[in-house]
């Protein structure tokens, strides 16, 4: 008998995980925004004293995991599990993080919905009895994303005003089945949404529908009230993104827009620093979640709070194919208790 779901699919945690310890580090020009002066460091170049930017990005995710564990006054050989993902073929940069790590390793690939999605296992493996100390995190990489999905930097192409700015950033939090700290108490995994969208430089407007279904879907299964949330957070929506979703929402009878707000839009100032629609990647969320609003929940500025990061499941085989772009969110409601 199922005892931890809520209606179809909100799971309640029963033994609910604390987040000890956080970390974050941005690249130069995330290091420029509104955030600058909460992250725990600030690269001065993109490739972060390595050969490749894959490298780098690599470096980013041991760096925040290392940080995470002396934060809590650990070891790596305390921690059971390593959850955490990319965009890159094969999550390269994670997996070669959790090479030298020495961590026992569970992969993700959820694309810019990997940092919920990694605290939603991470937490269930924690409620479940199976750890008692759970890294989980993404990143991403602007050159990185933008060689693999889009163009060569060299050739210095001219984005649409609807597309966004990858975000280089990586963002890492502990679990613990016990400790001071925000708790995660509730969980919603995303269904994968395709409305048609096959314009890949509009990320927004393909990922809204799928942080729409997973938003209502907690309400629905909860009765819960949005205006409980100190803040309902998404991923990387962007300016188009946001204003979609609550477009929907509201034809859903669920009005969240007191409380809400797009990481992509936290992280950078739209007016002055040239992003266009705003922030993405893994690392947007995982940043601005890790750097920002977990400090909110530290210090009791923020006690109820929802992060919906979202991913675009496409891929460079899948847009040469012509197909749409089928997307994902995961939530996660975190609380201090």
């Amino acid at each position: 008998m199922i005892k931890k779901r809520i209606g179809q699919r909100t799971i309640k945690l029963n033994n609910l995980p604390t987040i000890i310890a956080a970390s974050s580090v941005v690249g130069p020009k995330e290091g420029e925004g509104p955030l600058k002066d909460k992250f725990d460091l600030i690269l001065t170049d993109d490739l972060y004293g390595e050969k490749t930017w894959e490298l780098a990005e690599s470096k980013m995710v041991k760096t925040v995991m290392e940080m995470n564990v002396k934060k809590a006054h650990k070891k790596l050989s305390d921690i059971n599990l390593l959850y955490g993902g990319d965009l890159i073929n094969q999550i390269f940069p994670s997996s070669f993080a959790a090479r030298d790590l020495a961590i026992p390793f569970f992969g993700l690939y959820g694309a810019c919905s990997t940092m919920s999605e990694s605290l939603c296992l991470g937490s269930m493996a924690i409620d479940g009895g199976y750890a008692d100390y759970v890294l989980t995190g993404a990143s991403s990489h602007y050159c990185t994303a933008e060689r693999q999905f889009r163009f060569p930097l060299e050739l210095g192409n001219q984005k649409p005003m609807t597309a966004q700015w990858t975000v280089t950033g990586a963002g890492g939090l502990l679990l613990a089945k016990e400790g001071n700290g925000p708790k995660v108490k509730y969980i919603v995994p995303g269904k994968v949404i395709d409305k048609g969208i096959d314009d890949a430089n509009n990320m927004g407007a393909a990922m809204a529908p799928a942080a729409a279904d997973t938003i209502y879907s907690y309400f629905n299964d909860t009765k819960d009230d949005p205006n409980s949330f100190d803040l309902i957070a998404t991923g990387d929506l962007g300016k188009i993104g946001k204003q979609i979703l609550l477009d929907i929402l509201k034809e859903m009878k669920v009005n969240i827009s007191k409380v809400y707000t797009d990481c992509g839009l936290e992280i950078f100032d739209l007016e002055n620093q040239d992003v266009h629609c705003g922030g993405s990647g893994c690392g947007c969320s995982a940043t601005v979640f890790c750097a920002y609003i977990y400090e909110k929940l530290m210090k009791k500025e923020f006690n109820k709070v929802m992060l919906v990061s979202t991913g675009a499941l496409l891929s460079p085989t899948s847009s040469l194919q012509n197909q749409t772009i089928p997307s994902v969110a995961h939530a996660v409601v975190i609380v201090n208790e």
